[in-house]
């Protein structure tokens, strides 16, 4: 099974396409890369949009690498694609980290318009949500609400602070504004995913099948 397997970059510990010293494998993408769907990739950089936030997000990278703080790279990202007003997608349970960002970019010279998960407070049942989910509230989440009140206040870009896997997707869906993440939620690991990555093969390598 493990020898049919598609391989993609996930397999490749090269990353020859980053620094251009080493040979590239007899899998890689980049050489068998159909030119076609490249040249459509390419094109959609030609956008003004598109082309704005690509080189807006190169500088960020190159001016601050390794400086910046995630909120300020935002910031600055923002200031770069000529984002005024901040729309904050925020989960409930971190209001108290959404109203700190807010307050910092306000004092930054931006717009803030914030929207919780629980807005309209509907009911889970309402939506099919199984009654044993009520088990963790009984109000659902609401990111397509989250997503489209945003857009009626015609944010230039969205920040989610902690949207719980999967309601983060919808947003994303739903948003017109380009979205950026502040905060990934993970209430095991103090909102810090890439613990568990780190740990993998060690403390949690039983958790993992590893």
């Amino acid at each position: 099974m493990e020898n049919s397997k598609k391989l993609s970059c996930i397999d490749c510990a090269v990353t020859n396409c980053n620094d251009g010293d080493k040979g590239f494998p007899s899998f890689c993408l980049t050489t068998h890369m159909d030119e076609k769907v490249l040249a459509q990739a390419l094109a959609c950089y030609e956008e003004e949009d598109n082309k704005k936030a690509m080189v807006a997000a190169a500088e960020v990278e190159y001016e601050h690498y390794c400086q910046y703080t995630r909120v300020e790279e935002i910031m600055d990202f923002a200031r770069k694609i000529g984002a005024h007003k901040i729309g904050i997608a925020t989960c409930v349970g971190l209001i108290r980290e959404s109203r700190t960002l807010a307050k910092i970019l306000r004092k930054h010279g931006f717009e803030v318009y914030g929207v919780g998960c629980k807005v309209g407070t509907v009911p889970k049942v309402d939506v099919g949500i199984p009654k044993k989910c009520e088990g963790v509230g009984k109000t659902m989440c609401n990111p397509i609400l989250q997503a489209k009140l945003l857009n009626e206040e015609q944010t230039d870009l969205n920040v989610v602070v902690g949207l719980c896997v999967g309601h983060d997707s919808l947003f994303y869906k739903y948003s017109d504004a380009l979205v950026t993440t502040a905060v990934t939620k993970d209430r095991v690991l103090g909102h810090n995913p890439a613990a568990a990555l780190y740990n993998a093969e060690s403390y949690y390598k039983g958790k993992f099948g590893l």
